[in-house]
C-alpha cells in the first residue's frame, strides 16, 4: 500500500496488480501516440504550405488535428510517467487541469464532427455555392461555437466532479483523471451528479450525431442522383473518411457513456478510454490522408519541391 496520508493529489491506479498488462498497454500507447504526433502535425502543417489545401474542409480537418494532438498530449505523457516510474501520483491541480481539458476537448470534437458533416453536405449538395456558403467568417464562427459549447459543458461538469467529498480517498481507479472515475470515489450520494452527466452526455453526443445522420441522408440522396460514375466516386471519397472517423469515435463514446442497460466494467471502461482518447486520434490522420487524393498529391508536390531544391543546391 502507498502511504499517501500526506498527499493532496491522487493516485492513478491504472491496472492494479497487472504489471505485465500495464507494460504491454504502455508500449501500445507509446506506439499510437508517436503516430498521432507525426500524422496530426502533418495535417496541421501541410495545408499551410500548399495553397490548394486552403479550403473549408482542410480548415476543419486542421482544427480536428489540433484537437487530437492536444487530447492525446493531455493524457499520454502523464500515463507513461506513472506506468514507467515508481510512483503513480498526480497533483490536485494537475488532475483538475487534465479533467477540465478532457471534458472540453471531447465536447468540442463531438461538435466539430457535426460541423464537418455540414461542410460535406454543402460541398456535395450545393457545389456551385459551396465556397460562398462556407466563407471564412462562417467557418471561424462555427469553430468558435464548438469551443463555447465545450467550455460551457466543462464549467458545468468539471468543478462539481472535482469538489465532491472523497473522505480521504485519493485512489482513482483509472490511468488518467476521467470524470466518471472521479465520481465513483465520492463518499456521498452521487445520483444527481450521475443523472446530470448522463443528460449532458446524451445532449452533447446525440444531438451532433443526429445532425450528422441528417446531413448524410441528404448527401446520399444527392449522390444517387448523380449520373456520372466518376462524380459519385468523388463524392463517396470525400465523405467516406469522415463517416469512418464518426463511426469509430461515436461508437466508442456511446458504448461507454450512454448505452442502455449495464455500463462497461471498470477494466473494460479503461480499455475503451484508451481507444477513444489515444488510438482514435492516431487513426484519424491515416483515415483522412490515405483515402484523400488531394492530400497525397500535396505531399508528392512538397517532396518534389524539396528534391528539386536539393538538386539545385548540389549543382
Amino acid at each position: 500500500m502507498i502511504n499517501d496520508s500526506y498527499f493532496g493529489g491522487f493516485i492513478l491506479l491504472g491496472f492494479p496488480g497487472q504489471p505485465e498488462l500495464e507494460t504491454i498497454i504502455s508500449g501500445v500507447v507509446f506506439f499510437f501516440y508517436t503516430i498521432a504526433l507525426m500524422g496530426n502535425i502533418a495535417i496541421i502543417l501541410l495545408p499551410l504550405l500548399d495553397e490548394r489545401l486552403q479550403t473549408p474542409m482542410y480548415f476543419f480537418l486542421r482544427n480536428l488535428a489540433i484537437l487530437d494532438l492536444c487530447y492525446t498530449t493531455n493524457i499520454v505523457p502523464q500515463m507513461l510517467v506513472n506506468v514507467w516510474g515508481k510512483e503513480k501520483k498526480i497533483t490536485f491541480a494537475g488532475c483538475a487541469f487534465q479533467l477540465f481539458t478532457d471534458v472540453t476537448l471531447c465536447t468540442v470534437e463531438c461538435m466539430l464532427l457535426a460541423v464537418m458533416s455540414y461542410d460535406r453536405f454543402n460541398d456535395v449538395c450545393k457545389p456551385l455555392h459551396y465556397m460562398t456558403i462556407m466563407n471564412p467568417q462562417l467557418c471561424q464562427g462555427l469553430m468558435a461555437m464548438t469551443w463555447v459549447i465545450g467550455i460551457i459543458n466543462c464549467m458545468i461538469l468539471s468543478p462539481h466532479a472535482m469538489s465532491l467529498p472523497r473522505c480521504g480517498n485519493h485512489h482513482l481507479d483509472h490511468y488518467f483523471c476521467e470524470i466518471s472515475a472521479m465520481v465513483k470515489i465520492a463518499c456521498v450520494d452521487t445520483t444527481a451528479m450521475e443523472e446530470t452527466l448522463f443528460a449532458l452526455c446524451f445532449f452533447i453526443f446525440l444531438t451532433p450525431l443526429l445532425l450528422i445522420l441528417v446531413s448524410y441522408g441528404f448527401i446520399a440522396v444527392a449522390v444517387l442522383k448523380l449520373k456520372s460514375a466518376a462524380g459519385r466516386q468523388k463524392a463517396f471519397g470525400t465523405c467516406s473518411s469522415h463517416l469512418i472517423a464518426v463511426s469509430i469515435f461515436y461508437g466508442t463514446i456511446i458504448y461507454m457513456y450512454i448505452q442502455p442497460g449495464n455500463s462497461p466494467s471498470q477494466d473494460e471502461g479503461k480499455l475503451l478510454s484508451i481507444f477513444y482518447s489515444i488510438v482514435t486520434p492516431s487513426l484519424n490522420p491515416l483515415i483522412y490522408t490515405l483515402r484523400n487524393k488531394e492530400f497525397k498529391g500535396a505531399m508528392k508536390r512538397l517532396i518534389g519541391k524539396e528534391k528539386g531544391s536539393g538538386e539545385t543546391a548540389v549543382h
